[in-house]
């Protein structure tokens, strides 16, 4: 049988698919990740886009990617005003976008461009919001984390569970699929700007109802990582925390183009 997936899509009017790719100093390893994912679309009959957003870096991202899409159809560079924070970097991406379907990954590609198939599986057979998970049996962890970060890992999400996202046993994979309606809906309300960013979006996509997914994917760690293991912990405890206060306070509407925010 043909997978639905490897049908033409040319004649959409939109893309068929948006890649976001948020970056900060990453000019050492952002060719080689642009190449894997140019190669895997290219190979697709999908239209689409590539957007990478540069959160104020302080190197040569900017001009490196600048460099590569000017040879590289459906690649394009958004900037940051300044380092924002991840958060920030994957919703500028993600209201930019125009696909039908919309996904964010992080720059290492942990979760190699090759799963995205997985995630649009996923979003086509109904689900709003599709998320990556290295927690669940059929996930392939090629490389594992060291084992403070596994450990801070599954207590982080014993936190999420007791105080904003139950059922998910992994928020904080960056791999994640949006359709173009539950994109809009969760990213123009959203308001963290850094590592809680994950779970507020899973936390709004749950309470506007869209379906949540979670897809075991293949995934290999990066000893490249920028959790800091002694002060991020705290942080994206405290990030939680502020998602709950945000929906108690009547915080979380649609706050209109990102530039409007306040």
């Amino acid at each position: 049988m043909t997978d639905p997936l490897d049908r033409s899509t040319d004649s959409d009017k939109e893309p068929f698919l948006t890649v976001v790719i948020p970056a900060y100093n990453e000019s050492a390893r952002i060719v080689p990740t642009l190449e894997a994912v140019r190669d895997y679309l290219d190979a697709k009959p999908w239209t689409f886009e590539v957007l990478v957003v540069d959160d104020g870096s302080g190197d040569d991202t900017a001009a490196v990617v600048e460099a590569f899409a000017s040879g590289a159809a459906g690649f394009r560079l958004l900037k940051n005003p300044g380092n924002r924070g991840k958060g920030y970097a994957v919703r500028h991406g993600m209201l930019e976008g125009r696909g039908r379907y919309l996904l964010f990954s992080d720059a290492d590609l942990s979760t190699p461009i090759e799963e995205c198939g997985k995630i649009l599986r996923a979003l086509r057979g109904g689900a709003g919001v599709a998320v990556a998970s290295r927690r669940l049996g059929a996930s392939d962890l090629a490389v594992k984390q060291p084992w403070y970060r596994e450990l801070m890992g599954r207590t982080f999400n014993l936190v999420v569970q007791l105080f904003a996202v139950r059922g998910i046993t992994d928020t904080q994979c960056g791999f994640k699929g949006f359709t173009r309606a539950a994109a809009r809906a969760v990213f123009e309300p959203a308001l963290l700007e850094r590592f809680g960013f994950d779970v507020e979006v899973l936390f709004l996509a749950r309470r506007l109802g869209f379906p949540i997914a979670e897809v075991p994917v293949r995934w290999i760690d990066s000893p490249d990582s920028r959790i800091d293991p002694l002060r991020d912990p705290l942080r994206m405890f405290l990030e939680v925390l502020q998602v709950r206060r945000n929906a108690w306070e009547g915080k979380y509407r649609a706050e209109g183009a990102l530039g409007n925010r306040k």
